[in-house]
């Protein structure tokens, strides 16, 4: 089941995302990809339990980082054809 919150770093521009969602289908799957290693990174960061090795979590924190990248990237790109 997927939940419908927004991640807190890109809560301010929300509006915008969801716009880019709709107009591109490479953001959306981005986009997409970002929330599911996001929520996945939480897990395993809070999680009881055997523990994950540093290496496995230090790669997702390293994608998370470049989907991250490539979205304020868009949302950039976007803030400034809009001007």
């Amino acid at each position: 089941m997927k939940t419908n919150r927004p991640y807190r770093k890109f809560m301010p521009q929300q509006k915008k995302i969801e716009e880019l969602e709709k107009s591109s289908t490479r953001f959306r799957r981005i986009y997409s990809e970002y929330e599911i290693m996001s929520e996945e990174l939480w897990n395993l960061e809070n999680a009881e339990g055997p523990s994950v090795p540093d290496d496995f979590i230090n790669a997702i924190q390293l994608q998370t980082s470049y989907l991250e990248d490539e979205i304020s990237d868009w949302l950039i790109e976007e803030n400034s054809s809009d001007d």
